[in-house]
């Protein structure tokens, strides 16, 4: 059993669970629930830079990258800068991310956040809406075509936007439909966690021109945006870079200042 594998087996688990303690109505009746979402789409296409950064402590092929920063802080630090968007890791077991991190997120911006996790249950979907997530991220690598659907449109219905993620030519052609908005496609291989900027290169020509291309993982570098933009990439979600910093902000504001100056 590969890491990914893993991480879906126990998350299945884990909202198994969560179902058992805490029912839907409990999140309808949060005061986020009817809150109106920002399209994080919308802002990256009116962006010069297109930067969606990370809120993330650690990963599986990093191990600790960052565990003693305060989430305010660093969300605050990303806005300054000018983010497009800002992606919160809650998972906890793989990545030491959780729920409350979105919701101390919510709290401390207005920046279109995206809840990143595994997601492999409509539950979830209504937990982000309920923690104020502005969209949700949907791995092809671990849903069938039927389930981006009922998820993705589940998610639509609710009035958030869906980021796929897609890892080859194979997960894009089973996924494109219209209940998405972004079409991420990430550099490292869930599998083995290789980076290789060629994947976005590659599918860029066959994602249509409906949906705004994000490249994941792997930018740590002006010089890769700007390749990457010349193949139609409008955003860029980047984590690690800002992360092991001290001070994620303050490096996410030098790195827009690179690519707009």
């Amino acid at each position: 059993m590969n890491i990914l594998d893993k991480i879906i087996a126990d998350k299945k688990v884990e909202v198994a669970l969560k179902k058992g303690l805490i029912p839907i109505k409990n999140f309808e009746m949060s005061p986020l629930f009817e809150r109106p979402t920002n399209s994080m789409a919308t802002k990256i296409r009116q962006s010069a830079s297109g930067i969606i950064a990370e809120h993330k402590r650690r990963s599986p092929s990093k191990d600790v990258i960052n565990n003693s920063l305060k989430v305010p802080l660093v969300v605050e630090g990303y806005e300054k800068a000018g983010v497009c968007g800002i992606s919160v890791l809650t998972d906890g077991p793989y990545f030491g991310g959780a729920l409350e991190d979105l919701l101390l997120a919510r709290a401390s911006v207005d920046t279109p956040l995206l809840r990143k996790e595994f997601i492999v249950d409509p539950y979830q979907i209504i937990e982000a809406k309920a923690h104020g997530a502005d969209a949700i991220l949907l791995i092809a690598a671990v849903l069938t075509r039927a389930e981006i659907h009922d998820l993705s449109t589940l998610a639509q219905t609710l009035g958030l936007e869906v980021l796929l993620e897609v890892h080859n030519l194979e997960e894009l052609e089973k996924s494109i439909m219209p209940s998405l908005d972004l079409i991420g496609v990430n550099n490292r291989n869930l599998k083995t966690f290789e980076v290789s900027l060629d994947t976005s290169r590659t599918l860029s020509a066959i994602i249509p021109s409906d949906f705004v291309k994000i490249s994941e993982s792997g930018i740590s570098d002006v010089s890769a945006i700007k390749d990457l933009k010349t193949y139609g990439y409008q955003g860029f979600l980047v984590g690690e870079n800002f992360m092991k910093t001290h001070d994620p902000g303050a490096a996410a504001l030098a790195f827009i200042k690179q690519i707009e100056g």
